[in-house]
């Protein structure tokens, strides 16, 4: 039988490979744990600018509702129709 002339002192084709795929697995993982770590940042950072909205839209509303109660209750009567009619649509 023919054996290959590959194999030279101390080499394993099937090592070889393995450490490449070895090598190239640790490269996705890394790859794929900072787009988690940026997403995450994401997330957060998205968070922290809807709570600052909330904030501004509670404090708004506060003083709507003591400035003009009536205009206040008029407008989320409009609101609540508008939601609704979308709604049942």
């Amino acid at each position: 039988m023919a054996q290959s002339s590959f194999r030279g002192p101390g080499s394993d084709p099937m090592s070889h490979v393995e450490d490449k795929a070895s090598d190239q697995f640790g490269k996705v993982a890394d790859q794929a744990e900072r787009a988690a770590s940026r997403v995450a940042e994401q997330g957060r950072q998205a968070k922290e600018r809807m709570q600052d909205v909330a904030g501004n839209f509670k404090g708004a509303l506060n003083k709507s509702v003591k400035d003009q109660p009536m205009a206040t209750l008029a407008t989320a009567a409009i609101a609540g129709f508008v939601l609704g009619a979308l709604w049942k649509s």
